[in-house]
């Protein structure tokens, strides 16, 4: 059985809990992943006994090639083509990604399914949210494999520009260097647009790089990631170019702490809730327990933010298989800030680390 023949039968192994006969997949990333198939236009229609990609002229061939576990159906930008699956496969009850289409595509599902030519079809449109991105959170070896050289490939990045960080240097500047090093090493992509916060903007978790010049001895986070054959990885290291400072060193310290007493710690069974309150303790009891304002980590994977996520409120257990970051982080208004971030697979029970790329000792 191929990889994605088990992706679909997971898939239908879903359908009686959620009591519907067949699922019209239409997310670009959730098609990608049950089919192959990574053109930009389309629709998956999965029945327990059929399996049929949709799409126009421009992918027919494309579709072919890429997703051979699939019939593919020329269609038109039209949804006629709708009625003749549903009655082909005695589809009753159709499962939607409600989490992905709009009022405006819901409406034409519904005009589309409202008559065929033999009559009405009796039909009920079931939302569902997020099926086959629950199933994405577990990674098979082939997707831990891409997962793990798009990993290597920004922990490259990342020890090669540290190396070349001077005073004077923009925040630009350094983006576009591990820019240049992610994609001289085979990458697609940048996983997102690269954040490089130097000195007070260090305490903007999400700062887009700008013409801010780098001085001596302020901390500078570093959010990167490469995209390689469809799949993300996340990193964030924090630097410092010159000597460090005590408010730097207890600061990265207690971030690394936190970071690693959560790697040491997380056991399959844990919630998000459960492993993010492991990094947050120790944040807490240093006294910085109102800077740390973000959540402990997220999954990545075709996406860079995808299930599972580990954060305060979620009660959704961690398992094996599973791929996420672990990112504490501390940020003071008007000094800075630390954030130190990994990618990890639940193995055994334990969290293993891909990532790495070097971190500051100390």
């Amino acid at each position: 059985m191929s990889a994605i023949a088990g992706r679909i039968d997971n898939l239908r192994s879903k359908f009686e809990e959620l009591g519907v006969d067949a699922m019209l997949v239409t997310d670009d990333e959730n098609r990608r992943y049950l089919s192959g198939f990574v053109g930009t236009a389309g629709y998956l229609f999965i029945t327990q006994d059929g399996a049929v990609l949709a799409t126009d002229s421009r992918y027919t061939e494309q579709a072919s090639n890429q997703a051979p576990d699939y019939r593919v159906d020329r269609i038109t930008g039209r949804l006629d083509w709708l009625p003749g699956l549903l009655a082909e496969f005695g589809v009753k009850r159709l499962g939607f990604e409600a989490d992905n289409v709009t009022v405006q595509l819901l409406d034409r599902f519904k005009a589309a399914t409202t008559e065929v030519e033999n009559g009405a079809v009796e039909l009920d449109l079931v939302p569902t949210t997020g099926v086959p991105l629950g199933l994405r959170a577990f990674k098979d070896s082939d997707e831990l494999a891409l997962l793990q050289r798009s990993i290597d490939i920004a922990d490259h990045a990342f020890a090669e520009v540290a190396k070349t960080i001077a005073v004077g240097d923009t925040e630009d500047e350094i983006a576009w260097r591990i820019e240049v090093k992610v994609r001289e090493q085979g990458a697609e992509s940048l996983s997102f647009p690269t954040i490089v916060g130097s000195g007070p903007n260090a305490a903007l978790p999400h700062h887009r790089a700008g013409d801010r010049k780098i001085q001596e001895g302020e901390s500078i986070v570093i959010d990167m990631g490469a995209r390689y054959q469809g799949y993300c990885s996340d990193l964030t290291r924090t630097v410092v170019v010159g000597e460090l400072e005590d408010q730097f060193k207890k600061v990265y310290d207690t971030v690394l702490a936190a970071q690693l007493t959560a790697i040491e710690s997380i056991e399959a069974g844990m919630t998000g809730a459960d492993a993010d309150s492991l990094a947050r303790a120790v944040i807490v009891e240093a006294g910085y327990g109102d800077e740390f304002g973000h959540s402990l980590g997220h999954g990545v994977g075709l996406e860079v933010h995808e299930a599972p996520w580990v954060a305060s409120r979620v009660e959704t257990k961690l398992e094996d298989g599973m791929t996420f970051t672990i990112e504490p982080g501390i940020y003071i208004s008007g000094w800075g800030g630390v954030r130190i971030e990994d990618v990890v697979v639940l193995e055994n029970g334990k969290a293993r680390v891909l990532s790495h790329a070097p971190k500051i000792e100390t």
